[in-house]
């Protein structure tokens, strides 16, 4: 006799969850809700299988194709299992002219892998990703969801070294130019707390702007 196995809904038990993703959309536009639910899923199995593929797409009202066809256009899905730490390469202009072709050479000799490639112990994953958006502070390196700035190679052995200890280490920001009057960009997940010195030179700058528009000095 054959058994045949199937796969549990993901939102099956989570009715709520389904429910506060739905609800950010009208009903006409509930189709754009395919990437919260595709990152929701993603966020706890590390990619999103063929079954949630199709199980989001009956959910939405759409085809799995219309489902893939999303996934496909960004590097943040991914349709296969991919490491503990998953490592991304911006490959874009600024961070190639910083040295992220060389970074990224480093971690395939390092760690034995190709871009889109994950070791035999799903420790890491490598990936070529386009830009990250910090083109001021390159090379960058993105870690899961953590960015790492102005990444040497020194810095790069010693994040992998923190890595395979299974420390995920705090991220360095730094600002130069005319926005190094802010300070640090806050860190993923947080917020600028009042008072800082960053806040200050933010206060001066626009009362700096505003006596200027009303035709007097700073």
């Amino acid at each position: 006799m054959i058994e045949l196995h199937t796969v549990r809904p993901y939102f099956e038990d989570k009715p709520e969850v389904l429910s506060e993703i739905l609800d950010r959309y009208p009903e006409y536009g509930r189709r754009s809700a395919v990437m919260p639910l595709l990152w929701e899923v993603q966020r706890h199995e590390r990619y999103v299988s063929e079954a949630r593929i199709v199980e989001i797409a009956e959910i939405l009202g759409i085809t799995a194709t219309e489902v893939r066809g999303v996934m496909s256009f960004y590097s943040t899905y991914h349709g296969e299992p991919v490491g503990t730490y998953h490592l991304q390469v911006c490959s874009t202009l600024s961070c190639k002219l910083a040295g992220s072709d060389e970074m990224c050479d480093h971690l395939e000799e390092t760690l034995g892998l190709v871009p889109g490639e994950t070791d035999h112990e799903g420790l890491f994953s490598l990936q070529k990703v386009e830009c990250l958006g910090a083109c001021t502070t390159a090379p960058v390196l993105q870690v899961n969801d953590t960015y790492y700035e102005r990444v040497g190679r020194s810095e790069l052995d010693e994040l992998l070294a923190a890595l395979r200890r299974g420390e995920m280490p705090t991220p360095k920001r730094a600002r130069e130019g005319d926005n190094a009057q802010f300070g640090a960009a806050p860190l993923a997940g947080e917020r600028a707390e009042a008072g800082t010195a960053a806040d200050a030179a933010l206060a001066d700058a626009e009362a700096n702007e505003d006596t200027q528009r009303k035709g007097g000095t700073a």
